[in-house]
């Protein structure tokens, strides 16, 4: 009889709890739902804004866009939907409500940011990647960047100032214009063959090649929607061996590509969390998904297995010498630690401390890039800004994470299982330091 007792006492308070949960979930939908109509109409005014959508129509703006920015609305709607967001965060015992609250409290002040930048109103560049991407990049001086030049300098050969020499090794090694479909094509198969050995994807995702010109960027993904990317490479820049790979994994496996058809499948599909179909480029989603994307390429191709893969596949496929390839990539593991030059760029044009000439010297003294390479890099930062972090430092965070959790090169099939826990939940920044 006591035992009965209990248990009927504890009914009350259980329904409570779950009539709380339900709530709250309803309230935090209604408000995912504002957050997207709200990127959506920022969107009609800055092109650059969204960079994905696959939600409901219903969603999408009415009315066409007024003639002036309304740049006051805007901020006083983002901020309305945090006040909502922080007071319901402060108030659940749902972790799960918790979280998407601050993830969102976290998109919301990126679109304050780039509602602010859009309206020509700046900000120092760390605050600005502070608010846009959770994240500030560390700063490196010239000589850091001096530094790792000596070491380069001792390995490569030849006589010239380093960059040319780098440049006349790196010449070995460029695909040539005709075959660059084919060896696309071979590099995003054994990248995708690679990713599903570990990953279930939807049945139905795909992806379409495109090749253009005359982009600021290597590559892009554009999502779709319904599992589905356009994946564009950029033949107007000169594409090397290794970059093939590169650009496999991050547009496509296991990068952007199955990062997006995952948390569409994860979240926005199986849970109904419609703030996920709403891809806004200038926001801390952009920092995971830059940098779990350059991490995925070590993910799927360990240790030297992308070296050899370039040398025993991808190389006779387009007709290169592959003598010269070991010297080749041991160069390009100390460029890889020169990635940062770019960013210290960014800071120097941005806080106005560097002018367009001391850019392009950095870009090619520090960068290693051709002198067309560094017009498009610069021309990159012009128009992306702070996003450069999300490379690099966002590369890095996202490392530091998986291998804290010992996801290490030693422990393969761990490291797959965090790499895909990461690719298919709300993930913040600030959030990845704090688990470290």
């Amino acid at each position: 009889m006591l035992f009965k007792t209990i248990l009927f006492a504890m009914i009350p308070a259980f329904l409570i709890s779950c009539t709380s949960d339900s709530d709250e979930s309803n309230a935090l939908d209604q408000i995912a739902q504002e957050y997207v109509k709200l990127g959506l109409s920022i969107g009609q005014y800055d092109g650059d804004f969204v960079d994905a959508y696959y939600g409901p129509d219903s969603l999408k703006p009415t009315a066409k866009p007024d003639s002036v920015f309304p740049k006051e609305t805007f901020l006083a709607k983002a901020g309305e939907l945090k006040k909502n967001l922080a007071d319901l965060a402060a108030k659940s015992k749902n972790d799960t409500i918790s979280g998407r609250a601050k993830w969102l409290i976290s998109q919301l002040t990126a679109f304050e940011r780039r509602i602010r930048i859009y309206s020509e109103e700046y900000a120092p560049f760390d605050t600005e990647s502070k608010d846009l991407f959770d994240a500030v990049a560390p700063v490196h001086s010239e000589k850091h960047f001096q530094d790792l030049i000596a070491r380069l300098d001792s390995i490569l050969p030849g006589k010239g100032s380093l960059p040319d020499r780098f440049q006349n090794l790196a010449a070995n090694f460029l695909i040539p214009k005709d075959k660059i479909d084919t060896i696309f094509q071979a590099a995003i198969a054994e990248a995708r063959k690679r990713t599903l050995k570990h990953y279930k994807m939807p049945a139905n995702e795909t992806f379409t090649m495109e090749y253009v010109t005359d982009k600021p960027w290597s590559g892009y993904n554009w999502y779709k929607g319904n599992y589905n990317s356009v994946i564009q490479i950029n033949v107007s820049q000169p594409i090397f061996i290794e970059r093939a790979i590169d650009l496999a994994c991050h547009e496509g496996y296991p990068g952007h590509h199955v990062f997006n058809a995952l948390l569409e499948e994860k979240l926005f599909r199986e849970k109904g969390w419609t703030e996920i179909s709403l891809y806004p480029l200038f926001s801390p989603q952009s920092l995971i998904a830059e940098g779990s994307a350059n991490y995925g390429i070590s993910v799927a191709f360990p240790g030297d297995e992308q070296k050899q893969f370039c040398k025993e596949v991808l190389m006779p496929l387009a007709g290169l010498d592959t003598s010269k390839t070991d010297a080749y990539f041991e160069a390009l593991e100390i460029k890889s630690q020169l990635n940062y030059a770019r960013n210290e760029v960014a800071r120097g044009i941005l806080n106005k401390s560097m002018a367009d000439a001391e850019a392009q010297r950095w870009l090619t003294d520090y960068s290693l890039l051709t002198e067309k390479g560094a017009a498009d890099n610069l021309r990159f930062v012009k128009k992306y800004r702070s996003y450069v972090i999300n490379y690099n430092y966002g590369q890095d965070l996202v490392k530091n994470y998986i291998e804290s959790q010992g996801g290490t090169a030693d422990a393969p099939e761990l490291r797959w299982q965090l790499f895909e826990k990461l690719l298919t939940n709300q993930v913040r920044a600030s959030a990845l330091l704090e688990k470290k």
